[in-house]
């Protein structure tokens, strides 16, 4: 059986791990060992916190709409209730923007029915 020489293949691999870890600190970004580990669980947090962000951005708007309604003295599960049983169709994302921008016009929509 004829030998086979890795090196082209095996170097490409290597140099691809080691560009993937190249802003790493240390020997996590110079070693291939380490940088291989350190890639693979960089990977790993980066898939987990994909999801981890959707849910904290979601929080935020939640904690901005109940701090926007307890201003005009509604909490943020009657507020939402209140908006669901008018059908009021603004996702937690438009109503946190307009809580934001335009309180006047948040004012609006929760109107004076609400405060029931």
């Amino acid at each position: 059986m004829t030998r086979v020489k890795r090196g082209g293949v095996a170097r490409k691999r290597r140099k691809n791990i080691l560009t993937l870890t190249s802003g790493f600190r240390g020997t996590h970004s110079k070693l291939f060992r380490t940088a291989n580990q350190q890639g693979i669980r960089a990977l790993a947090s980066s898939c987990r916190d994909r999801g981890r962000r959707k849910r904290n951005i979601r929080r935020l708007w939640i904690a901005r709409i109940n701090a926007a309604g307890r201003d005009n003295g509604i909490s943020y599960n009657k507020l939402i209730r209140y908006l669901y049983c008018n059908k009021i169709l603004l996702n937690r994302k438009m109503l946190a923007q307009i809580a934001i921008l335009d309180t006047s016009c948040l004012s609006a929509i929760i109107g004076n029915n609400s405060k029931e």
